[in-house]
């Protein structure tokens, strides 16, 4: 017998702190005003890298990039969330999560352009490689928690993706396999409402995505994705019990996808005006500047100075990203193996003699 409609609404009802107009409907939790504005100053940082780098994109300096515009919030709030000694497992998606755990922000070029450094994640910030095969982090996570556990660590872990990966195998196998040995993990869907062109309830029969924890015998959870205070409690709370040995937990974060799916989609072509209208309104940066200004901890000036202080941090990184641009690209060959091999030395003076015949 079909469910009635809107009862797994009911049942994972949507989590909120600070709603549309900036006004706080719950607690603030384990953040302070102070440190808002400061999440405020980083959130317009990042939006302002986003759209460099998508114009980087179009003049050929980089290539194919994919968007976050819109997901800030729910990004952020799930990195503050975590604990120092946790685990990040990020989508192709999700620099300004991994920019909140301390992999510098050019990463994110490094990513696009295919340069060496895209793989050569600080260690002390905790987060994986971006993946780009859809889903198949979800299965990392799940491994990465497995070893926490087995190895009696006091850490969780994080994965994130899309709505599109909900509907990947890997993604149910690694939820399977996840709660069967209890592992310390938070599955974080960012569901923006889009998998490329299919919308979501083309996607799915099911009301929300975190109903199908019940399949697995996990806590799922609905939150407010453009909602920072909302998310950063949520998952602040998840990683403590999945320390305790109570994950793992299922996160649908409601959010939007503000631009497009990468720089080779268009989303004029399959998505309506209106609809990226009213998601314009519940854009997480106005949202919480209402907060903001309403609380007096934000003014006209204030709100220019972290224009300002954006433009120059997004010209401090794309500055070390074209210093890093001048490296020379044999290093490609330097940390395949320990040690080089013979087969790959060969190749190299390969390559290195064919760049200086390209290069005259």
């Amino acid at each position: 017998m079909p469910m009635q409609a809107g009862s797994m609404e009911e049942q994972f009802p949507l989590i909120q702190r600070l709603n549309e107009d900036g006004e706080l409907v719950g607690e603030l939790g384990i953040v302070d005003e102070q440190g808002l504005v400061d999440v405020y100053r980083s959130m317009v940082m990042l939006r302002r890298f986003d759209e460099r780098a998508w114009n980087l994109q179009r003049q050929g300096v980089i290539g194919t990039y994919a968007p976050f515009k819109g997901q800030e919030a729910a990004q952020l709030g799930a990195a503050y969330g975590l604990g120092a000694r946790d685990w990040l497992v990020p989508t192709y998606r999700d620099w300004a999560a991994c920019w909140a755990r301390g992999v510098p922000l050019e990463h994110g070029l490094f990513f696009a352009k295919g340069h060496p450094r895209m793989g050569a994640v600080p260690e002390e910030a905790r987060v994986f490689p971006a993946q780009v095969v859809i889903a198949a982090q979800t299965l990392h996570g799940v491994g990465l928690a497995w070893s926490l556990k087995l190895r009696r660590e006091a850490a969780a872990a994080l994965v994130t993706f899309g709505d599109g990966a909900a509907s990947q195998g890997d993604t149910h196998e690694a939820m399977n396999f996840g709660s069967v040995f209890g592992v310390p993990l938070i599955f974080f869907c960012e569901n923006n409402h889009w998998a490329i062109s299919v919308p979501l309830e083309r996607q799915m029969r099911s009301e929300t995505v975190a109903q199908r924890a019940l399949a697995y015998g996990m806590e799922g959870f609905r939150v407010d994705g453009n909602d920072y205070v909302a998310v950063v409690n949520l998952v602040h709370d998840l990683a403590e019990r999945a320390r305790r040995g109570e994950g793992p937990f299922l996160v649908e974060a409601v959010t939007y996808r503000l631009g497009a799916h990468t720089t080779a989609d268009d989303p004029t072509k399959y998505r309506a005006s209106d609809e990226e209208q009213r998601w314009e309104q519940r854009d997480p940066i106005r949202r919480l500047e209402r907060f903001l200004l309403g609380r007096g901890l934000l003014d006209d000036a204030g709100i220019a100075e972290a224009e300002e202080a954006a433009l120059q941090e997004v010209e401090a990184t794309l500055e070390r990203f074209r210093q890093a641009l001048e490296e020379d690209p044999a290093v490609l060959f330097d940390h395949v193996y320990a040690e080089l091999t013979p087969q790959l030395a060969a190749q190299r003076d390969r390559f290195v003699a064919r760049a200086k015949e390209v290069e005259h």
